[in-house]
């Protein structure tokens, strides 16, 4: 989370009843309208602070130069000059496009590629959305105005989440988490990777592409499943939606499985490899860093411990802390000194829009030095009662933060070790927090996937994001020459 979290509302809903549902919509051969270039330009700022900002430098340059590229394979007229494509500086995989020729790719994403061509597809995947208009076609189906009807339709998400917290409590429980990728069907996910693929075809790469980059990213959900605890059979950013892995095999079969006869497809391996050299990786920490299950956020100098087998997802507004007895957030409000009226607070945006929920206990107490105070509830979930909690921590006069957590009723205390394990962190700790980056090598003679699995900049499972990272089969060895991608630390 950034130290502006407050900045920005989700994106979602400010989009929600941009169109009304009798516009016509343009079909796919049709030049953006400057309907859709306005509708695109009002929202762009918002989405690029939800998810971090633009990136700007030689990285950022070389996505925009990829992505302009292939959206003049759409047929759009005057396609290099109506795209605008932005690198995000985000530590999610993910990709999403909006109305009026928006693509977006997060920095994670492209460090998981191995090839132009794989940058191509997914920029091309989401080319395919914008002029398909997919998002006006699902407006224009949903029939109610809320963040799964109108809102809900507007982005494109090559990978997407759905962590709701409770039938009763509002999605904006989980703001800033960037778990809240938006839907589209099953069969405009497949129709975009169709489209990529032709566009993919018509540039000269190699067709194959679509296929191989969302195998690496059913790869990555499966070993983020495991290495979180989940269930690897449901990839985490995609538990309602085709995931990656089903795919698969439908985009190389669209594709032709194949390989081009030689010089008849480009995959652009090696400079691709050389223009995401230094790319940083994972958490920035002007937004804070996940260490283990430890969160550290340098410039607001705070940290905190997650429970035993919770994970975290850290977002550009929130820290999301999920597992099997309960959920939470970490993240911050407007502030004037007043801790139990900020908690009070808290409760009604939980509750959501014309919200009446209220803590039925409230205490005072002290964490580490901190003023806190402790809300409490028990709000019924459909079928069983949920506890919700909020504890606020105040950091300065004008700052406080605070979790809000919810759990089956009665094991809310889960939650208990990472509410007192709040503090703040000395500035020497602060200066310690050291963010991880790609660093592309050239693979010698000596080398051999362990040796350079053990370069990685993780205490765990280092082959196995090294091989996933790379693309390679858990059999596959390396040979001399060959470039490889490593994470290490480095500013």
């Amino acid at each position: 989370m950034t130290r502006k979290a407050l900045a920005f509302g989700v994106a979602s809903a400010a989009l929600a009843g941009c169109m009304t549902a009798d516009a016509k919509i343009p079909t796919n051969a049709t030049p953006i309208t400057p309907a859709e270039a306005r509708q695109g330009a009002e929202y762009h700022p918002q989405l690029l602070a939800e998810f971090g900002g633009a990136m700007t430098g030689p990285h950022a340059t070389y996505v925009e130069q990829v992505g302009k590229n292939i959206a003049v394979q759409s047929g759009l007229g005057n396609a290099r000059e109506s795209f605008t494509v932005s690198l995000l500086n985000s530590p999610v995989n993910n990709a999403f496009a909006i109305p009026g020729g928006y693509i977006y790719t997060t920095r994670q994403l492209v460090s998981l590629m191995n090839s132009e061509a794989e940058l191509a597809a997914v920029l091309g995947h989401e080319v395919g959305h914008v002029a398909a208009r997919h998002s006006q076609r699902r407006q224009k189906a949903a029939t109610t105005n809320t963040l799964l009807g109108l809102g809900g339709a507007i982005l494109s998400g090559l990978l997407l989440g759905d962590s709701g917290l409770g039938q009763t409590l509002s999605r904006t429980f989980l703001q800033g988490s960037q778990l809240l990728t938006l839907k589209f069907s099953r069969k405009q996910e497949l129709e975009a990777d169709g489209l990529g693929i032709e566009y993919l075809g018509k540039a000269g790469y190699d067709r194959r592409a679509m296929g191989t980059v969302l195998a690496s990213l059913a790869a990555q959900n499966a070993l983020d499943a495991r290495l979180s605890g989940q269930d690897a059979s449901v990839p985490e950013w995609a538990s309602t939606h085709p995931n990656p892995a089903s795919r698969v095999q439908s985009a190389l079969a669209k594709a032709g499985a194949t390989a081009p006869a030689a010089g008849a497809a480009i995959a652009n391996r090696d400079t691709f490899l050389a223009r995401i050299d230094g790319l940083r990786y994972g958490d920035d920490p002007a937004q804070g860093v996940i260490e283990g299950s430890t969160f550290i956020h340098p410039d607001l100098r705070l940290a905190f411990t997650a429970p035993q087998g919770f994970y975290m997802v850290n977002g550009t507004r929130a820290v999301s802390i999920q597992g099997q007895s309960g959920k939470a957030q970490m993240t911050t409000a407007a502030y004037s000194g007043d801790l139990e009226a900020y908690v009070r607070s808290a409760f009604s945006a939980a509750g959501g829009q014309n919200s009446t929920l209220a803590p039925q206990t409230i205490e005072r107490t002290t964490v580490n030095g901190l003023p806190a105070v402790i809300g409490t509830a028990r709000v019924n979930n459909g079928s069983s009662p949920v506890d919700l909690v909020v504890i606020a921590y105040e950091f300065a006069r004008d700052q406080a933060f605070h979790f809000v957590a919810i759990a089956p009723a009665g094991r809310a205390t889960t939650f208990n070790p990472m509410f007192q394990s709040m503090r703040r962190i000395s500035a020497a700790e602060a200066g310690a927090v050291v963010p991880r980056k790609l660093q592309v090598v050239t693979v010698t003679r000596t080398d051999t996937v362990a040796s350079l699995a053990r370069r990685m900049a993780y205490d765990t499972a280092q082959e196995e994001r090294f091989r996933v990272l790379n693309a390679l089969s858990g059999t596959a060895s390396v040979t001399p020459g060959q470039k490889v991608k490593l994470v290490v630390r480095g500013k």
